[in-house]
């Protein structure tokens, strides 16, 4: 069975993020995907300090969520990053979180896997903070799903993101779309369809 993880960034935990995930959770179930959903809580997210330690293969200094996602890489088919809008962007939390997630884990664990995220505002701000968290996924040979609209929903609060029709109907969409990509790409596994192979990295440093 193919398996989601969503990860709410917001400090709300059944706040609106949460209220917007556990719609596409509910639609997942029910077309046969497991979920997972992380929430990372109200404590202090440490920064990515460059100190590189990660890439000698022990995972995060800080040893948090971030080397208990890594260690569960493979067991995921695809991810949702969920953050509410904060003066027209995402969490720090959140990007805390995913800077040191994807610096940390090697990109061929990412490559081929489904990504997609989801923001949370008031009234403005959601398309900029969502296209800053698309931002890692294009980078590491990621699928990235869409839906009708931008993955968004509106409202201060649960109950009023439960009465954005559109936006939690955005939600079901993009859940049915990830599943169907997910139903493709097994498909083609077993029809012979093998995912792309990979040049070895050029990196372009001007010094």
């Amino acid at each position: 069975m193919a398996k989601i993880l969503l990860v709410n960034g917001s400090p709300n935990e059944h706040g609106c993020i949460g209220t917007a995930l556990d719609e596409m959770a509910g639609t997942f179930e029910k077309n046969g995907i497991e979920t997972e959903i992380l929430w990372l809580g109200k404590k202090a997210m440490p920064d990515c300090i460059a100190c590189f330690k990660c890439q000698q293969g022990s995972g995060c200094v800080f040893g948090d969520a971030v080397n208990a996602v890594a260690e569960k890489i493979n067991e995921y088919d695809g991810f949702v990053f969920g953050s509410p809008v904060y003066y027209g962007g995402p969490n720090g939390r959140l990007t805390s979180f995913m800077d040191r997630l994807f610096f940390s884990v090697p990109d061929e664990k990412f490559a081929g896997k489904l990504a997609a995220s989801v923001v949370s505002c008031r009234r403005g701000g959601a398309t900029a903070a969502f296209e800053r968290l698309n931002n890692y996924y294009l980078m590491e040979n990621m699928i990235v799903a869409g839906s009708q609209y931008w993955n968004q929903v509106h409202g201060f609060t649960p109950e009023d993101v439960r009465k954005d029709e559109e936006g939690l109907q955005t939600m079901r969409t993009l859940a049915q779309n990830m599943t169907w990509l997910l139903k493709n790409i097994e498909a083609g596994k077993k029809n012979g369809v093998c995912p792309p192979e990979y040049e070895p990295k050029t990196f372009t440093n001007f010094i």
